[in-house]
């Protein structure tokens, strides 16, 4: 449950019916726990959200071993760039400089 949980949450499964429901539901259980809203707005978790949804929706499912392996060397580079662009948003930098 928790694996399902993480998997709808973060955007990396996504077959199934009612999956979008699902992930809408469970961000918006998210920002209601007011997680990570110390350095980000509830608009910008949305954002972030459908961008890890996005990747997601990339994965090639019926892809041959080839494609698998390069989908998985492309998605290392864009979670490092992903991570570094949120990572980087002003709310956090003010919040760092601060302390």
């Amino acid at each position: 449950m928790v694996s399902d949980f993480m998997d709808n949450l973060s955007g990396e499964y996504v077959a199934g019916q009612g999956r979008d429901q699902a992930s809408e539901h469970l961000v918006n259980y998210f920002i209601a726990r007011a997680y990570g809203q110390e350095y980000f707005s509830g608009e910008h978790i949305r954002q972030i959200f459908k961008e890890m949804n996005a990747l997601g929706l990339l994965f090639p499912a019926d892809g041959k071993k080839k494609l698998l392996h390069s989908y998985d060397n492309w998605r290392k580079h864009h979670h490092r760039h992903w991570f570094k662009k949120w990572y980087r948003k002003p709310k956090r930098y003010s919040i760092s400089k601060a302390e």
